[in-house]
């Protein structure tokens, strides 16, 4: 049985991190507006008070349906916090199971980040949504999948993308991430677990001992260059699923520290 949130041990996020102070065009991205993180549903109730004191207004979690069924929304549910799901994977199980996304072999760098390309071509209209809840929102935006890694990545991208990062601050600010994944894994495994089996997935069956690899940067590069080989901007999927040029400044201005 998949446990809900009275199930799980309450914890801190470990993969937890405010975007501000990337460089980004004409300037670096301010404190208090993006904060990217591993799951937030199964917080403690003093992790979930800070981030409401420290003006978390919005949470767009981007997990699927059936892992947010299995935590539901937390501690942070009781807070006056817009709430806003967004999937970038429908359905984690037919995922696992597709050879051509995850090889049944592992997951390697270079899978994970063909996976990444995947993810914004086919959930391009979620990520033009969670960037305009990003732009619109009155204070911080928290965004979440399971590890914090990779959806929550993606959307990382994206928005340092939009805002005129350069490849290499994107790449370095998904790749810090590295340090934390033996903290992820452990954090995760409870529910992760338990959903792969309900889902009829036995998790030995995926080595996933290449994601402890600190050389994961190959992965987001990979994202950045075959967007723009196939595209030629590695936005055209976001702008042809409704980016606007009005989103582009509003974020820009919203988001952009001299």
């Amino acid at each position: 049985m998949t446990p809900t949130v009275l199930d799980l041990e309450l914890s801190a996020p470990v993969n937890l991190r405010d975007l501000g102070g990337i460089p980004v065009a004409g300037g670096h991205l301010r404190t208090g507006l993006a904060i990217r993180t591993d799951d937030l549903a199964y917080v403690t109730e003093e992790v979930a008070a800070a981030l409401v004191a420290e003006n978390l207004t919005a949470i767009i979690d981007l997990r699927s349906p059936l892992e947010v069924t299995a935590t539901g929304r937390g501690p942070l549910a009781q807070f006056p916090v817009a709430y806003h799901h967004l999937p970038l994977i429908a359905n984690v199980g037919a995922t696992m199971s597709e050879g051509d996304r995850v090889p049944s072999g592992g997951f390697g760098h270079e899978a994970m980040g063909a996976m990444y390309v995947r993810m914004v071509e086919t959930a391009a209209p979620q990520l033009v949504s969670a960037l305009n809840i990003i732009a619109h929102t009155p204070g911080a935006t928290a965004f979440h999948c399971a590890a914090g890694r990779d959806r929550t990545g993606v959307l990382a991208a994206m928005l340092l993308l939009v805002l005129g990062a350069e490849d290499d601050d994107i790449v370095t600010d998904y790749a810090r991430t590295g340090a934390n994944m033996p903290a992820i894994m452990a954090r995760t495994q409870p529910v992760m677990g338990a959903m792969w089996r309900a889902l009829g997935v036995d998790p030995g069956e995926y080595d996933t001992s290449a994601l402890l690899d600190g050389a994961m940067d190959r992965s987001m590069r990979l994202l950045l260059s075959e967007l723009r080989e196939r595209h030629g901007d590695a936005l055209a999927p976001l702008r042809a699923a409704g980016l606007s040029d009005d989103t582009v400044a509003r974020l820009r201005w919203r988001a952009v520290a001299a």
